[in-house]
């Protein structure tokens, strides 16, 4: 399979000298900012830690750290995510969206929609590791009825694997009776659906709904929920479709309104970078018809926003696709 990533392994890579360049950027009186986030843009997560070991060997410091306390605001927060394993990434942002005030739905929602079975598995194992805490627990202290009930199934990761031909039509005519096609709905057929299908199955469930009801699924959706329970079954529909389409309108959304939603953005593109930006780039050129690069370039400015262009990796042109 071809690599999606936009940041890939760097050739030569030397975690000492990578480590001696580091430090050398951040003595004396000032750091040298743009050589901190041209080095590190342009090594994989994989090899950051590397950097990070061969750092805590020459200079007994810790790096992340020795970053913190060089850099501040916006930058700050996106280096200390490059910075972080993607699996602790993952479990620290829904730490975050789950303890304090208040719960974070957007992140719950986007972390447990978007990654697949096998990773939330890891995820679960590196949450107890570095919290202390059961997530499953923390997520039912924080969440409940329909919503939380989808979120666990999602958490569990019992999804079937390939297609089942024999259940495709059956699925599309049971999610139609459990909505469109009744007073109220039977939000338990859709948890069950949607959460434990294989994603390759539940596409050809889509299909076959439309021809059934006349309608897309995510329409119905909405017309059949409200709230955290919509926006998390709207997300599951859209990854099932296509994972780089959710994160593209993701980014158009944090970006083209009032003000920009910088913790959208970091997570985005942090997590995505070695995942799949290539695809994400091509949709929102297709989609928008304007280069993310172009968007990121309007909306975000200083050593932040030069960091995320990096990370983003090239300018796109609408016409190319």
């Amino acid at each position: 399979m071809d690599y999606r990533g936009t940041v890939r392994p760097f050739v030569n890579f030397n975690p000492k000298s990578d480590a001696e360049f580091l430090n050398k950027a951040m003595k004396g009186i000032g750091t040298d900012e743009d050589a901190v986030l041209m080095l590190l843009t342009a090594r994989s997560n994989g090899q950051r830690q590397e950097i990070k070991e061969a750092y805590k060997k020459s200079y007994k410091k810790d790096l992340v750290s020795h970053l913190k306390s060089e850099l501040d605001g916006l930058f700050e927060s996106l280096i200390v995510a490059l910075m972080t394993p993607p699996i602790l990434y993952d479990a620290s942002l829904l730490n975050k969206a789950l303890k304090g005030a208040g719960t974070n739905d957007e992140v719950l929602i986007e972390v447990l929609a978007s990654r697949s079975p096998e990773r939330l598995k890891e995820v679960i194992k590196t949450y107890k590791k570095e919290f202390g805490g059961k997530l499953e627990k923390d997520i039912m202290s924080d969440t409940s009825g329909h919503y939380e009930k989808l979120l666990l199934v999602l958490l569990q990761g019992s999804r079937e694997e390939g297609v089942n031909e024999g259940k495709i039509e059956k699925d599309a005519k049971d999610l139609f009776e459990a909505g469109a096609s009744k007073v109220g709905t039977d939000e338990e057929v859709f948890i069950s659906i949607l959460g434990k299908r294989s994603h390759e199955h539940l596409r050809l469930v889509f299909a076959a709904y439309k021809k059934l009801a006349g309608t897309d699924i995510e329409e119905s959706i909405k017309s059949e929920t409200t709230g955290n329970l919509e926006n998390l079954m709207v997300a599951i529909v859209k990854c099932v479709r296509s994972v780089p389409a959710y994160f593209a309108v993701s980014l158009y959304g944090s970006m083209r309104r009032a003000g920009t939603d910088d913790g959208t953005l970091i997570r985005v593109m942090v997590s995505r970078s070695e995942v799949d930006m290539l695809d994400i780039r091509e949709v929102f050129c297709q989609t928008y018809k304007v280069s993310l690069y172009n968007t990121i370039q309007e909306d975000t400015k200083g050593d932040y926003g030069k960091a995320l262009l990096y990370l983003c990796g090239g300018n796109d042109r609408a016409r190319d696709f």
